[in-house]
């Protein structure tokens, strides 16, 4: 693999410690993939924060760091919500733990937004190479921006923010952008359905690329959930919709094609105790329907969660999402925090949730649209 004169240096350890076991862990990466050369990005975003996932070898790590990053990088939701970590049941113990992971994050100069939709901050540009982690987030900037990231894990995305360069294979290179599987959607889908073809498709369809030909034009935000229940069910970091994204009509169709003529919903608990939205984080279009759908106290306990960027710019829709009696949580989500575990049916209205609950967190889950979700909740 080519390296610059400075790349090398800095695998030298010229730049420090840290700066060389980062380009190590680069170059590694290139020769495991057969890449060519590093390349520049515009930013990273890393995930796999959680004290949940990453314990104390995670907190000892991170703090060793000892260098600065060299372009825009945010942050994955954490275990919790930083400020009103008590209001959701969390532990003391486990409230310090993540705050010194968040604080060696910081130190390294990472920004402080935990959240899962990072191009509601930094929206990158169709062709930016970026150095994404979290799978919603990297099918996201792939499929409907038509930026440039492979799915990078917690080092790697580290070792990008503080060398600002990752290895050209995979998402970064065209030739391996292209469709392998038309997906002919035979139904007009509502909403909440895009979510749900995500989730049936993605153990389908695997590590292909899919190709979707749909009735009608998915919002930006049924692009997100599309994206996000593929992601989770199955290993791609893209996919296109005919006529919609921005590569769909740039490469030869493929042969291969699969029909969908019904959704089925996953059977799952009946009477939930926790109703939970924001997987991957709302919008502020998402939370202003929520607003509108709340026209009386809730009755059971709901949560919703977005990045405290959107929050702190809606703050009227705040407001009245709360005075219902439901609360809107930010740096968490109910899939990486442990305050969901005390529950024993938790409803939501994603793909996403609906993978993740039953496995990390041993949950039964129910699916639902958004707006039975909030009908649940006010029962």
């Amino acid at each position: 693999m080519y390296l610059t004169l400075d790349e090398e240096r800095a695998l030298e350890g010229e730049y420090g410690e840290t700066v060389r076991k980062s380009m190590e862990i680069l170059v590694a990466l290139g020769k495991i993939y057969s890449a060519d050369r590093l390349i520049e990005v515009e930013s990273v975003q890393i995930s796999g924060i959680s004290y949940r996932n990453i314990g104390d070898p995670g907190i000892e790590w991170l703090e060793s760091l000892n260098a600065r990053v060299r372009v825009p990088t945010l942050i994955n939701p954490a275990g919790m919500d930083i400020h009103r970590w008590q209001d959701m049941g969390i532990t003391e113990e486990f409230a310090r733990k993540q705050m010194r992971i968040l604080n060696a994050l910081k130190k390294i100069g990472a920004k402080p937004e935990l959240t899962c939709t990072p191009y509601y901050i930094l929206k990158p540009s169709k062709g930016d190479h970026l150095a994404w982690s979290e799978s919603s987030a990297v099918i996201y900037a792939n499929s409907v921006i038509g930026a440039r990231t492979n799915r990078e894990g917690g080092p790697s995305a580290i070792a990008s923010a503080l060398t600002g360069k990752t290895p050209r294979y995979g998402m970064h290179i065209r030739e391996n952008r292209a469709p392998d599987v038309i997906v002919d959607v035979n139904l007009k889908l509502k909403s909440h359905e895009y979510s749900l073809l995500g989730y049936m498709i993605g153990e389908e369809v695997g590590d292909r690329i899919p190709l979707f030909i749909m009735k009608g034009r998915p919002s930006e935000e049924d692009m997100k959930s599309l994206g996000a229940g593929l992601a989770s069910t199955g290993g791609i970091p893209m996919f296109h919709v005919k006529d919609v994204t921005p590569e769909s009509n740039e490469f030869d169709m493929p042969k291969e094609r699969m029909v969908v003529e019904n959704l089925e919903n996953p059977q799952g608990c009946e009477d939930p105790d926790l109703i939970a939205i924001g997987c991957p984080h709302l919008s502020g279009r998402e939370l202003k329907k929520i607003s509108n759908l709340l026209n009386r106290k809730v009755k059971k306990e709901l949560w919703i969660f977005t990045s405290r960027y959107v929050r702190n710019r809606i703050p009227e829709v705040i407001r009245k999402i709360e005075m219902s009696g439901a609360r809107v949580y930010t740096d968490t989500c109910m899939v990486v925090s442990p305050a969901t575990e005390r529950f024993g049916c938790v409803m939501v209205n994603s793909g996403k949730a609906l993978c993740y609950l039953p496995k990390l967190s041993g949950l039964r889950v129910k699916f639902g649209s958004l707006e039975e979700c909030v009908e649940e909740a006010m029962k």
